[in-house]
């Protein structure tokens, strides 16, 4: 039977197995996430992935870490969803889409109004997975050099 289970990161132990997954998912890109100051992100990501302003969200399969996304302060009232990922061999048990429901409540409870990402061509599914919940496309919000990137926003209150 399979076990899965989704949590916050709270022990460095989880932190040290987001940390694994971002680097996971940045190997996995067309090019180097160094335009975001990644590996700063992945110093500090305790610091910018906690409550009260984000939240790093962890998926467990048989106790081992197979997915996540992380979720930080862009503004007072916004909230951005960062590094959404699941590892290739675990992507058929829908863990994305949990993980991203999982996302935008946690926003809600940490009293954001809208959440907002950035994804580029290539991630084809996970755009339409975002349209499916309710994300709408919008102008950029940040500098992105990767031709083609597409912002997307959700609010998230009435």
């Amino acid at each position: 039977m399979e076990n899965i289970h989704f949590k916050i990161a709270e022990t460095a132990q989880d932190f040290e197995d987001g940390k694994k997954l971002f680097e996971e998912y940045a190997a996995s890109l067309y090019f180097d996430l160094g335009f975001q100051g990644f590996k700063n992100e992945l110093a500090a990501i305790s610091l910018q992935y906690q409550p009260p302003e984000g939240a790093l969200l962890i998926c467990i399969y048989n106790k081992e870490a197979v997915g996540c996304a992380g979720i930080r302060k862009l503004s007072e009232n916004t909230a951005e969803l960062k590094r959404l990922y699941v590892k290739p061999a675990f992507r058929r048990l829908k863990i994305g889409k949990e993980l991203l429901a999982l996302a935008i409540d946690t926003a809600k409870k940490l009293h954001y109004q809208y959440i907002r990402l950035d994804t580029v061509p290539g991630q084809e599914k996970a755009q339409e997975l975002y349209h499916h919940l309710g994300f709408y496309t919008i102008d950029a919000y940040r500098h992105n050099p990767i031709a083609g990137t597409i912002y997307m926003e959700k609010k998230l209150i009435d």
